[in-house]
């Protein structure tokens, strides 16, 4: 490997080459090169079958190359040994040589002769020709195409559909896939040189050596041709195997499609996932099975293994057209799209909350089947609209076949957030930290808060229970995560519709103050901007009122969402630090140390004492340091800092501790009295 890193390896291989050829090699050298050379070709061939694409093995034609001469160069080197040593018997030129010219064709020599040409007239007639005709016409049709995919990357580029970067990722796609096929098609013809090369190997090996042992040694014509002969079948076989795995794995390269596609997945999916092709070929073998005279165990076996993989594959393909659409979206059937011209109404809307589920979890979301998801589900969005301050919408449900059977995704405006497995045959055991053992079951985590768990039997519920764990059902996993991804994303689900309807709704009580708002003082944009501000940051919109009055007040000075967001949060502070520490009559508090509030307060203002990157790290640190030991006193973490700084340091820790709130000074009502529990430095 350090040859590699250092660009010495490729210079020191072909030396090697040239050495094999020019110095002679003993037998037990000659037997460590020739077992190299086949788990070589080994591994060429499983990387071909592993590879994902073809041009993710840009570098196999130079491979190809590398594999050839080393064959070539062992031939030569065998060659002499063989010529050299020969009269000493078989194992002259090595144990490998010997072993073919003894295991493999049983020391009879016009098998071998058979054996190595039925080999050759494979790998030269049928799977060199073809793969070399295949990369042929390949590289012809990509360089034939390629002005014109060059065009096309052009017009999507032109046409704002791509980025600079991704069209000149594309061109050197193109560009890659010419040369790799160009470089394919001559490649091949080192596999059709190789195997005439071996051909002549062979022939020059049996009239050298009956030339050499009956002329130098003085032996008997016979002898000589059953040593001589031997040991060129042998040394033949040794390299037409190697042969044999590189021109298969050449010919598996060139037929592969361009796109990504796993070889054996593909395999079994296209060729054995037919019900009907299994189970008419199962028929046929049962049929030749029961005809006298015919292995009658070998093909009724075969028929009913074929069989019953058919009936397997006609039960899954049965169950999936099954899957019903739960949400009932009205969507039309293929057969009714086709048979109608496409109009503007199959152009539908994105649905702000999805929920797709794989086939097995289909019963949860089935009232039929006695799904609770559809209520639980319900329950959630009218709780969380009463927490949050405006009418969650609806989660759309329906089943996704491309998801794993036991697989379930959450999608906030089609994209999906989260993805998650469950098991709707078991129960979800948590351990909140007390658990006094363990129990059996499948391990996993809780999807909406990532701790640890296990999926266990209905009737271990009580003994989970007992053992001090939480056992909760399938369907309140999934809405509990739901539950935990609407919070997180409320500030994307709030938009101008919705927004438009909560001031319709406080128009009812207070209709002079919804219309000195909108459009009086403030746009609707101006008033959806800072109510999305006050869900980011964990606030509840539902003191809609004292919002709106805030915005009345400041917005004739302002339009800016930051500032008005500020003050909106002042107007709110009792609510706001009602809701993190309840009615305890103390606010438990950490603040700055005055370096650290005068650095945040100058990277704030712009004053060229921009935060550094290692500082905001440790101020992340040592705040999630401060909540963790609050957590564990029971009591909320919050961090009380100048109002300038507040929204900056805010933003630092949101996602990084979430369980801190910021406050300003300006936030904390009068009459609240404030513990001061540490000062961060």
């Amino acid at each position: 490997m350090e040859l590699a890193r250092n660009g010495l390896g490729a210079p020191l291989v072909v030396l090697a080459m040239l050495a094999m050829i020019v110095v002679p090699l003993a037998p037990p050298v000659l037997d460590a090169l020739f077992s190299f050379n086949i788990a070589l070709s080994l591994v060429v061939l499983l990387a071909v079958v592993y590879v994902q694409r073809p041009l993710d093995f840009t570098i196999f034609p130079i491979v190809l190359l590398t594999t050839t001469m080393l064959r070539l160069a062992l031939n030569v080197a065998s060659t002499r040994v063989i010529l050299l040593n020969g009269q000493n018997g078989h194992d002259a030129a090595g144990k490998v040589i010997a072993a073919f010219g003894e295991f493999v064709i049983g020391g009879n020599y016009t098998v071998g002769i058979v054996v190595f040409a039925i080999l050759t007239i494979i790998n030269f007639v049928v799977i060199t020709k073809g793969a070399g005709r295949i990369s042929e016409v390949t590289a012809r049709f990509i360089l034939d195409a390629m002005p014109g995919k060059q065009m096309a990357i052009d017009a999507d580029l032109n046409a704002g559909l791509l980025t600079r970067e991704e069209a000149k990722a594309r061109r050197e796609e193109v560009r890659e896939e010419a040369d790799f096929y160009g470089a394919m098609d001559g490649a091949s013809k080192f596999i059709r040189g190789d195997a005439i090369a071996g051909i002549l190997i062979l022939a020059i090996n049996l009239v050298g050596g009956l030339a050499v042992g009956v002329l130098q040694h003085g032996m008997p014509v016979a002898d000589a041709a059953a040593t001589y002969t031997l040991l060129s079948i042998g040394d033949g076989l040794v390299a037409q195997l190697p042969a044999l795995l590189v021109s298969t794995a050449v010919a598996m390269l060139v037929t592969r499609a361009s796109r990504a596609q796993d070889m054996g997945g593909a395999v079994v999916g296209q060729v054995f996932g037919q019900h009907k092709a299994l189970a008419i070929a199962a028929g046929i073998l049962g049929v030749v099975g029961l005809v006298p005279g015919m292995p009658n165990v070998a093909f009724l076996t075969l028929a009913a293994i074929l069989g019953f993989c058919a009936w397997k594959l006609w039960q899954r393909d049965a169950r999936a057209p099954a899957a019903a659409d739960p949400a009932g979206d009205g969507a039309p059937t293929p057969a009714a799209a086709s048979s109608a011209e496409p109009d503007w109404d199959e152009l539908r809307p994105v649905d702000p909350l999805g929920l797709e589920v794989g086939y097995r979890l289909i019963p949860l979301v089935d009232k039929g089947q006695g799904g609770e998801l559809m209520a639980r589900i319900k329950a959630v969005r009218r709780k969380l609209t009463q927490e949050i301050g405006f009418l969650v919408p609806p989660v759309h449900i329906r089943d996704n076949l491309e998801l794993q059977a036991n697989q379930y995704r959450v999608l906030v405006h089609g994209v999906p957030v989260a993805t998650a497995e469950i098991h709707p045959d078991r129960e979800l055991a948590l351990d909140p930290g007390g658990a006094l053992g363990q129990i059996d079951g499948i391990k996993g985590k809780d999807p909406a808060f990532g701790l640890d768990a296990v999926w266990i039997q209905p009737h271990q519920r009580a003994q989970a229970e007992a053992l001090g764990y939480t056992v909760v059902d399938p369907a309140t996993v999934v809405a509990t995560h739901l539950s935990h991804l609407v919070r997180e994303h409320a500030p994307e689900l709030l938009g101008h519709e919705e927004v438009q309807q909560l001031l319709a709704t406080l128009a009812k009580s207070a209709p002079k103050l919804v219309e000195d708002l909108t459009p009086k003082t403030l746009p609707l944009s101006v008033v959806v901007r800072v109510l999305q501000n006050l869900l980011t940051e964990r606030v509840p919109v539902r003191q809609l009122r004292k919002i709106v009055e805030a915005l009345v007040e400041h917005g004739a000075h302002t339009q800016d969402p930051a500032v008005l967001t500020a003050a909106v949060r002042n107007a709110l502070g009792r609510f706001i630090v009602q809701e993190i520490a309840g009615m305890s009559p103390e606010l438990p508090v950490f603040t700055l140390a005055p370096p650290l509030e005068r650095v945040l307060q100058d990277s704030v203002q712009g004053n060229g004492a921009a935060l550094e990157p290692g500082l905001a790290e440790r101020l992340q640190q040592s705040l999630a340091d401060c909540a963790q030991r609050q957590e564990a006193r029971g009591e909320p973490a919050v961090v009380l800092v100048p109002a300038p700084v507040r929204a900056a340091l805010a933003r630092l820790v949101r996602h990084s501790v979430p369980s801190l709130a910021v406050l300003a000074y300006t936030e904390v009502p009068e009459d609240k009295r404030l513990k001061l529990v540490g000062t961060i430095s």
